[in-house]
């Protein structure tokens, strides 16, 4: 497939590198960083000042470096993409968008992103760059490694801990626990989402979960990493002291989780779709909010 599409002007570009990222789907983890910030909130010892624009810069930070790093990704898969039936059709590989426009957006998003932590403050300037690593690492780690879910569990469930710190100024290791809580869940869903490729995977070099064990087990292991996000979460609402509005929020979570894995078997993939979009997006949506008024209510 060729690298260059027909010249359109750079708002059409955008919209269309918007749509490439699923620039919606930075819901996912948005209310987990938002519920850290809220949680380092309410542990910090001292009075944390400008609370409203460290909240906007926080979700500048979350969305330039979530855009970063799927535009990062979708570069560098794009030839990989062009021979999966599956993704051949997505705007890299098709020839709907120019890579030298989309390495220009991820530049933009990089740049965005370490505005907003130098706005934040000095502890998430330095702390920024390694952020950085975590997330575009991920994009190589299915050449060589079946763990790269993990690693991009490990993307997403540093966004709490980073929120925190960018509230605060300060790290709350109590935070850890959600870190991994995120981790666990992101990894878990990447998995079903992973079995779609597994022919192709296998076929082709690529490392996953479901090519090293087959699908069957792969499913099992993704139960696992969502049953350990469940526990995770249980031991920070007691960390944290939390009521019974953030009781509801997990009880909701590991209904949604169950119910994800209710769509998917091994002999029938066809709602992967379903399960890994519209449940996920749910899940992040039902305990941001059960779990922010909780934190707000009892602050």
């Amino acid at each position: 497939m060729t690298d260059v599409s027909p010249v359109r002007g750079p708002l059409h570009r955008l919209r269309l590198t918007l749509d490439m990222i699923k620039f919606e789907h930075s819901v996912f983890a948005l209310p987990f960083a938002l519920v850290g910030a809220l949680l380092a909130w309410r542990g910090a010892g001292s009075p944390v000042a400008n609370v409203p624009a460290k909240v906007i810069f926080i979700l500048l930070a979350m969305v330039a470096a979530r855009s970063a790093a799927m535009a990062f990704n979708r570069l560098l898969d794009r030839h990989i993409d062009a021979r999966n039936p599956r993704t051949a059709g997505r705007h890299l590989p098709a020839g709907l968008l120019d890579v030298r426009f989309v390495w220009t957006f991820f530049a933009v998003t990089v740049g965005l992103f370490l505005l907003a932590a130098w706005l934040l403050n000095p502890l998430c300037l330095l702390l920024s760059p390694v952020a950085l690593a975590v997330i575009l690492f991920y994009s190589v780690t299915k050449r060589f490694t079946a763990l790269s879910h993990l690693v991009l569990g490990l993307a997403l469930g540093i966004a709490p801990m980073a929120a925190g710190i960018a509230l605060t100024g300060q790290i709350d290791f109590r935070l850890v626990a959600l870190m991994i809580a995120v981790l666990c869940w992101t990894a878990g869903f990447d998995i079903i989402y992973a079995c779609q490729d597994y022919e192709f995977d296998r076929q082709n070099g690529l490392h996953s979960i479901p090519v090293r064990l087959g699908i069957a087990p792969a499913l099992r292991v993704s139960k696992v990493l969502h049953f350990a996000m469940i526990a995770g979460l249980l031991w920070l609402r007691g960390a944290y002291g939390l009521d019974g509005l953030a009781m509801i929020g997990i009880a909701i979570t590991a209904a949604l989780l169950i119910y994800e894995h209710s769509l998917v078997k091994p002999q029938d993939l066809s709602r992967v779709d379903a399960a890994f979009f519209a449940v996920n997006g749910w899940v992040s949506v039902v305990f941001g909010v059960c779990w922010a008024i909780d934190i707000l209510w009892l602050t």
